[in-house]
């Protein structure tokens, strides 16, 4: 990455806190004093002349105001967690090879899976380079990267993530090449496991969740959303096919209206998938003006066999729209979740030009459930809490999917 000069750094400060007032969500910037965290930092931000520590600099200010889907980078080759990047998480775990982080979530379809990579295997080194938390494992995008794991056997593989570049470059993209994956655990139980609701509108996604919960067609469904990233409103798909009804499942809110103090029943309903492109237009009229400010109800899809017997696996990965699901999930009683509470990264963001290729991610507008709750930086608890532990998953044990099998029962 190219120095840039004083003069250079002043600028781009100096729209990055400017940018910040003005777009980020809460009008209130999170309760903070906003300019006295920003003339704090100044001095050491435009002295710093390394790149990295300019960046980082820039990050840590930018983190007082204590939220998530923030950040500070530049767009040339931006850099994803390992759960965007190769459709995996981690666990950090003690090994034979001491601390390390340990694969957790390794969604079928995705890079780390393609390369044969399983929960249980430990990440050693990343383009030969160590790495140990808690310094963690991140993935420049358009960039082949070689992986050192210590598989679950004690032996060593080198694998090559070929990570690819942005869909977006406003927002880094990288869709697994399976989204949806589904199979019977019994005559009974069916299990259907979402990585993510890619698509703003979620056309193929929803279209896929119904074509694997019809295939099933089982009494009870096991809902799968560990490590699930989130994505757009194609989660409310899978809201809908948990109840046969329309209801209320939540609300978002851009800056002005909540300035205004805009009510939900004030908010125009997005109520339907559209199944098709053409779909669209309709959608555009309705919501055209209506910003990131609507309200969201599920479909009404009507009866199923497993309405009322479902459990929903979530864990500390489960973010952003699958938070919405699991919320709904929760407040109506529709599912049993299992497992740990999610992280509370639910805000709806953007990123904006600051200078010189640089760019901020901001959280741009505010996500409520039916019932008022927001969600960012308070998360949804299981109803039964059950962890992902190092042991068993280096055993290749689900002991969290087997306690969702011990509710159902």
């Amino acid at each position: 990455m190219t120095s840039i000069n004083e003069t250079q750094r002043r600028e781009i400060f100096h729209k990055v806190v400017a940018t910040t007032a003005e777009k980020f969500a809460d009008p209130n910037m999170n309760g903070v004093d906003w300019a006295r965290i920003a003339k704090d930092a100044e001095g050491p931000i435009l002295s710093s002349t390394d790149p990295v520590e300019f960046e980082q600099k820039i990050n840590e200010m930018l983190q007082r105001l204590a939220t998530s889907h923030i950040g500070f980078f530049h767009g040339i080759r931006p850099k994803s967690p390992g759960r965007i990047a190769i459709a995996a998480t981690f666990l950090k775990a003690e090994t034979s090879d001491g601390l390390r982080w340990m694969f957790q979530d390794v969604h079928p379809g995705g890079l780390a899976a393609n390369a044969g990579i399983e929960p249980g295997d430990v990440l050693l080194q990343l383009s030969r380079q160590e790495i140990v938390p808690p310094g963690a494992a991140t993935f420049a995008l358009a960039t082949d990267h070689e992986a050192v794991i210590r598989k679950r056997d004690g032996s060593t593989a080198t694998v090559t993530l070929p990570v690819p570049a942005s869909q977006s470059k406003k927002r880094p993209l990288i869709v697994p090449d399976q989204v949806v994956t589904s199979r019977r655990l019994s005559g009974t139980t069916g299990y259907v496991r979402v990585s993510m609701f890619p698509g703003m509108l979620g056309i193929d996604v929803a279209r896929d969740m119904s074509a694997a919960v019809a295939a099933l067609a089982t009494e009870k469904l096991v809902i799968d959303l560990r490590g699930n990233t989130g994505g757009g409103i194609g989660c409310l798909r899978l809201m809908s096919l948990l109840c046969p009804d329309k209801r209320g499942a939540g609300y978002s809110l851009g800056r002005s209206q909540i300035e205004k103090r805009t009510t939900k029943e004030a908010l125009p309903v997005f109520d339907k998938i559209p199944s098709s492109q053409w779909g669209v237009i309709p959608l555009i009229v309705k919501f055209g003006l209506a910003g990131r400010s609507v309200a969201v109800s599920s479909e009404g899809l009507g009866t199923a066999p497993h309405h009322g017997r479902v459990a929903m696996l979530v864990n500390e990965h489960s973010a952003s729209a699958s938070e919405m699901v699991a919320a709904f999930a929760s407040e109506y009683r529709l599912a049993h979740l299992v497992g740990t509470k999610t992280p509370g990264k639910l805000v709806a963001a953007s990123s904006f030009k600051v200078g010189y290729g640089y760019r901020i991610a901001l959280p741009v507008g505010a996500y409520y459930t039916w019932q008022g709750i927001k969600l960012e930086g308070r998360g949804v608890t299981p109803d039964t809490e059950e962890s992902a532990t190092s042991e068993g998953l280096s055993e290749g044990q689900d002991t969290i999917l087997a306690k969702a099998l011990d509710v159902l029962a």
